[in-house]
């Protein structure tokens, strides 16, 4: 414990240090939690990226790096004396408590699922949503979580109050006709229209996601990896520039690349 407590206090110097106006670093003298956000974004994506690889050093590194964007961001709000590490750290201890009753208070649980069930009630007396309108609740999904994973949220939330399709017919009937509707819009120069039809596929695409318990990030990340796999391949059969090369070509060598890896 002391050991944990004397690294975590030396990251925190470093990060005071490095905001110093005295002797401190430019770059980090010149950050706000806003300019910060994209690494926050960032860092947390390579985090999880190194937990899948299970590489134990790459974790280790990559969980540095999320925890120096929770320091900077509060060494920042400290220098203005809005808040302190200390006061987040006391925040989320708190939470933890107040949403874990059944193992800080005398609440009895028989399943994750009841412990699901309490976290979602806690949280929502929490932020005052309780009486709210599920629309508004479904609108802070939109605000803090990226598409994808909101486009899930919000529709299993609408779904679960009977706003559904029948059956799946349903859903693939809808995905044909967003599709028919973004063709239509590319036939104009309304690049907004053209925006928001595309929205609306992807949106669908997600609902097929839910009906058949995929998950559409996953999947959207299992095809850059293999897109970038039989990428590398075909750029290692290329025998002078790449540019100079035809489309054809490009399809005679991304085949044997995808026939490749398929034997893997």
């Amino acid at each position: 414990m002391n050991s944990t407590l004397s690294a975590l206090q030396e990251l925190i110097e470093i990060v005071a240090k490095l905001r110093s106006p005295d002797g401190g670093c430019p770059w980090d003298l010149a950050q706000t939690p806003e300019s910060l956000t994209p690494y926050i974004i960032e860092e947390a994506y390579e985090a999880v990226d190194a937990i899948k690889s299970g590489q134990k050093k790459a974790i280790v590194d990559e969980l540095g790096d999320l925890l120096l964007q929770v320091v900077l961001q509060a060494q920042i709000a400290s220098d203005t004396n809005d808040f302190t590490l200390a006061e987040v750290a006391e925040s989320i201890s708190q939470k933890m408590i107040r949403r874990h009753p059944h193992v800080f208070g005398d609440v009895k649980v028989n399943s994750t699922e009841e412990v699901k069930k309490n976290w979602e009630e806690i949280k929502a007396a929490e932020i005052g949503e309780t009486n709210d309108l599920l629309s508004k609740k479904l609108n802070r999904y939109a605000r803090q979580l990226p598409p994808l994973l909101a486009a899930m949220k919000i529709s299993k939330k609408a779904a679960a109050v009977g706003f559904e399709w029948e059956n799946v017919d349903g859903v693939w009937e809808k995905f044909y006709e967003e599709v028919g509707e973004f063709q239509e819009a590319l036939k104009s120069e309304d690049k907004e229209h053209q925006q928001a039809e595309m929205g609306d596929i992807l949106f669908v695409v997600v609902q097929l996601a839910r009906w058949y318990d995929l998950n559409p990030e996953q999947a959207l990340q299992g095809t850059n990896h293999r897109f970038l796999k039989r990428f590398a391949l075909l750029e290692a059969m290329c025998e002078r520039p790449i540019s100079e090369y035809t489309l054809a070509e490009f399809e005679q060598m991304w085949q044997k690349a995808k026939a490749k890896l398929s034997r893997e």
